[in-house]
């Protein structure tokens, strides 16, 4: 059996969830650590196939990790695969000296995320399996084409969003503020709408407000995932504002999508049903 476990060593919940999120989208299969001396646990109790680790941890640091990672005849054969947003001149050679077989900057690109991984995982013993996306049915015929509108203030999500919906047939258009979502969809008149809830400028409920304000928009399937509301009153406020889904990240791609799919369901039933 292919082994499609990657070891991600990150001490920022944020980064640690948009990572295991990118890696999920595209087939493979995370496994977390939070600190230096828990990775390199993990790694030995998991044997993962890959490892992308962060520099600057607490306790043990990056360099740390490496030099006894690889001192460690177990571990030694696997890549690891330094991730910093460090990238002064000198920091590749230092990072690669201290036993780091690659290195990727911060912040994350999802390309370069997956070329990265894509290249080392290809030298592993046994030949990958190729990349797919989450084990989850195409959309339906009356379901293809149909169009979602994606407000996120984080270029990441939105990259991994549209990485996610458009190889399923879906036409995603994205946008990180408010007023240009609320055009968008006023122009446009997308089958769903996709929102986080806390934006650097203003709050997802404020959007919300002004399309369910409009006759328009009014019956808009309107879907909110975040990594941080996780209250429950603010979830109960969300879905009495108008919204018909309330989601929380990290969440699995087919899980995701089978979210999607049901709230386009319903949106088209909906809008079916005689006024």
């Amino acid at each position: 059996m292919t082994n499609k476990r990657i070891l991600v060593i990150e001490d920022n919940q944020v980064n640690l969830d948009l990572m295991d999120y990118a890696l999920r989208a595209f087939g493979w299969e995370p496994v977390a650590a939070m600190r230096g001396e828990d990775g390199l646990a993990q790694a030995r109790m998991q044997r993962p196939a890959l490892v992308l680790c962060d520099i600057q941890m607490p306790g043990m640091d990056g360099y740390d990790l490496a030099r006894q990672f690889k001192s460690d005849p177990e571990l030694a054969c696997v890549p690891l695969v330094a991730v910093t947003a460090y990238a002064m001149v000198g920091d590749r050679e230092k990072v690669m000296a201290a036993g780091f077989d690659g290195y990727l900057t911060k912040p994350i690109d999802p390309a370069a995320l997956a070329d990265t991984v894509a290249t080392w995982m290809a030298l592993a013993p046994e030949e990958p399996e190729a990349l797919s996306r989450p084990d989850e049915p195409p959309p339906s015929a009356t379901l293809r084409g149909a169009t979602i509108l994606v407000l996120d203030d984080q270029d990441l999500n939105l990259e991994l969003k549209r990485d996610l919906l458009r190889p399923l047939g879906y036409k995603t258009i994205t946008t990180s503020e408010i007023q240009e979502a609320f055009e968008l969809a006023l122009a446009r008149r997308p089958d769903l709408i996709l929102s986080d809830v806390g934006l650097t400028t203003a709050h997802g409920f404020d959007f919300l407000r002004m399309v369910r304000a409009r006759e328009e928009l009014r019956t808009v399937p309107f879907m909110f995932i975040t990594a941080t509301h996780w209250d429950p009153v603010v979830r109960q406020e969300g879905l009495a504002l108008g919204a018909d889904r309330f989601l929380y990240r990290p969440i699995e791609p087919h899980q995701l999508l089978a979210e999607i799919r049901g709230c386009l369901e319903d949106g088209r039933a909906r809008a079916a049903r005689p006024v």
